[in-house]
């Protein structure tokens, strides 16, 4: 499948309690200039979320109940899905990824190289410094994904992500919930569809802990 030379984008952004990163997340978004439309997916936040993304242009999908990562992304791929959009890109709400690399991502998408493109912090210049236990567990996750799918990704729980529209309609149906970013790439590499991985920067949270 081939991109049209305006592909409709949609930015999805899952968030819960960011109303102290996600202003600047979308203003960064749309200090990119692309053409994209940008949805929150306020996965039931206690704090003022939905207020302060409203107030910065964006759309907002407020979910009654707090779903996980995984139910509010499917609720941007249904949303993308059934409103015609051809690329999906997912970026968390906490400041970590960089917007202005999202031409990275879709570059390899334009190019029909691949469904699925990752935002990857563990090639190129490797700046990007995780805490050991938690660098250990990404080792689990890369060594047991590059068996099941037979390809090695080097950043399986990278949430800054661009989706073609086979992907868009294949995951607002079967998303998983546990541990969605690392499912995802065995759920789509063993069927059949095309992953690749770039070099991008991350950076830690502008504010807030992980929660």
């Amino acid at each position: 499948m081939h991109l049209n030379p305006q592909p409709k984008i949609l930015v999805i952004i899952p968030a819960y309690n960011e109303a102290e990163n996600i202003g600047s997340v979308l203003d960064e978004i749309k200090g990119t200039g692309l053409p994209l439309d940008i949805l929150v997916i306020d996965d039931g936040s206690f704090d003022r979320t939905t207020e302060v993304a409203q107030a910065h242009g964006a759309r907002v999908v407020r979910l009654p109940i707090n779903l996980g990562i995984g139910g509010a992304v499917q609720t941007g791929f249904k949303f993308a899905r059934d409103n015609g959009y051809e690329v999906a890109i997912q970026i968390d709400g906490d400041g970590q990824h960089i917007p202005s690399e999202l031409p990275i991502l879709l570059d390899v998408l334009a190019r029909n190289e691949a469904d699925l493109c990752i935002g990857s912090r563990y090639i190129g210049e490797r700046q990007y410094r995780t805490p050991f236990a938690r660098r250990l567990g990404m080792i689990v996750f890369t060594s047991v994904n590059s068996l099941l799918i037979g390809q090695r990704v080097t950043d399986n729980t990278s949430g800054f992500r661009a989706y073609n529209r086979r992907a868009i309609e294949f995951l607002s149906r079967y998303y998983p919930t546990d541990y969605p970013e690392p499912e995802v790439v065995v759920i789509l590499g063993r069927t059949g569809f095309r992953i690749q991985e770039r070099a991008v920067k991350m950076r830690p949270r502008h504010s807030g802990a992980q929660p």
